[in-house]
């Protein structure tokens, strides 16, 4: 999981999962499928400060003077995601209907308006989840040439802030550097309030960065690469919810 602003609640991969044909759709009709991502981000994020703000608050949560900023606690729960990802697939079908006004494509918008309406009303029934110490995704590393014997090749270098409780935010995208008979050395970028450490993925791909260190690194400290690369917990997503806050339902949504 991944708090909601982290960025990224669906991604493409995740539409194409659902709607096969999206991809082809999208280059007939010349659709930025990640603009729509970006905009079905931005709505579900105006229903959830919505929902916030008429919650049942647990009873040692304050309820929210200013209900957006408790958006960060937020934790994309599968709900929540198919919420988003068929909402996006139900705009991108929009667009695709205005261009040809193919009875088709209304087709596939009106089904995705209604699987979106399904979502929204599974996360109404589950609630919302929450993280009471909210840890967010880390900025990519920055990374260094040092002397050492590191295998000669490219790698992929990624970063995760923990908090008090010892969890663990998302791992961040990742930094490259090519080694030429040396190894590299890691720092980390500005680190959020509550974060009291830093952890290290090391990988010779994107998709597979894997922690390098043992014990969570201090604020501050420097990690230089070992001579092999360790065969560590793979970089996670992010956070689980650590409650979840129910839903006062006013009215069926249209």
């Amino acid at each position: 999981m991944a708090l909601f602003t982290d960025g990224t609640v669906s991604t493409i991969e995740d539409l194409h999962g659902l709607d096969t044909q999206l991809l082809d759709v999208a280059s007939v009709e010349g659709i930025d499928v990640s603009r729509k991502l970006s905009l079905a981000r931005d709505e579900v994020q105006l229903e959830l400060e919505a929902l916030l703000g008429r919650m049942s608050w647990q009873p040692y949560d304050p309820v929210p003077a200013n209900v957006r900023t408790w958006i960060a606690r937020v934790v994309v729960t599968p709900p929540l995601k198919l919420w988003h990802s068929y909402r996006t697939l139900e705009m991108v079908y929009q667009d695709a209907y205005h261009s040809q006004l193919n009875d088709r494509y209304a087709g596939r918008r009106d089904e995705y308006h209604e699987m979106a309406k399904w979502a929204y009303d599974k996360v109404l029934q589950s609630g919302v989840g929450m993280a009471a110490d909210p840890i967010p995704q880390a900025p990519a590393p920055a990374v260094r040439a040092v002397a050492g014997e590191l295998s000669d090749g490219t790698y992929y270098v990624g970063a995760s802030w923990t908090n008090a409780a010892g969890e663990e935010g998302a791992c961040s995208l990742p930094a490259t550097i090519a080694t030429a008979g040396s190894t590299f050395a890691v720092t980390h970028g500005d680190a959020p309030a509550n974060a009291t450490g830093w952890n290290v993925y090391v990988g010779a791909g994107p998709q597979s960065l894997l922690r390098q260190n043992g014990a969570v690194l201090g604020l501050g400290v420097t990690w230089t690469q070992t001579n092999a690369l360790a065969s560590g917990k793979a970089a996670g997503t992010g956070q689980a919810a650590g409650y979840v806050q129910q839903v006062e339902r006013l009215m069926d949504r249209g």
